[in-house]
């Protein structure tokens, strides 16, 4: 978890397959993971999402939100029964201990449905893991290679407040709460430069496909 939202990034990655090819995807907040990620997939790569399957695992009627109704009470749960995430994070966000509690839950749960995901592609796959918090937990090591998305703290912070809503305020207390520009360029194997516009993205991306489905290649060989 990390601060200013319920963010996940527990170890996920598994024993990957013979001809498999693994990839850590990561890059700070605005800088554009996520339209990298979509155009990753949209080339044949399968995605791993670690926040997104760590919303699944607490939904409404399973086993992770019962343990962590168990663990922080009923008041958690919006008027709807799914977990009120604003609420927990209020919770857990201010004391170190409840934080480590709820990853002691989600953490696992969030890598048992990964790993099965993995083993669910083929053989052969380009496996995307997207995962935010990837140089802060120090994760580099779970993967083939790292792809970081990266973007001026000026971009950044423009595309926050004029196409997320957020306050300059509020953009820039998240950017400071996330590993330093620099952090994540350290474990870097592949940079993509996104301070561009999205049709010279989708070219930077295409190439790197190119190289990732090369590199896939050769290794099975």
């Amino acid at each position: 978890m990390h601060s200013g939202a319920l963010s996940v990034t527990p170890s996920v990655a598994g024993p990957k397959l013979p001809g498999m090819l693994t990839v850590g995807l990561t890059g700070g907040i605005g800088a554009g993971k996520s339209e990298v990620s979509r155009l990753l997939v949209a080339r044949g790569a399968v995605l791993i999402d670690a926040d997104r399957i760590a919303r699944e695992v607490v939904a409404p009627g399973t086993e992770g939100l019962a343990a962590v109704v168990d663990a922080f009470g009923t008041e958690v749960l919006g008027a709807d029964g799914g977990l009120d995430r604003p609420k927990l994070g209020s919770i857990v966000f201010a004391d170190p201990e409840k934080l480590a509690l709820l990853n002691s839950i989600v953490h696992p749960l969030v890598g048992i449905r990964s790993r099965a995901l993995e083993a669910a592609a083929a053989d052969d796959a380009v496996v995307v893991h997207d995962v935010p918090l990837l140089a802060e937990n120090g994760l580099k090591s779970l993967y083939d290679l790292v792809i970081v998305v990266d973007a001026s703290p000026e971009t950044q912070l423009d595309r926050l407040v004029r196409l997320r809503g957020m306050t300059e305020h509020d953009a820039r207390a998240r950017m400071a709460a996330q590993a330093t520009r620099e952090k994540r360029l350290e474990i870097a194997d592949v940079v993509i430069d996104n301070d561009v516009p999205l049709e010279k993205l989708e070219q930077r991306v295409t190439d790197v496909w190119a190289a990732l489905v090369s590199r896939a290649r050769t290794a099975r060989e």
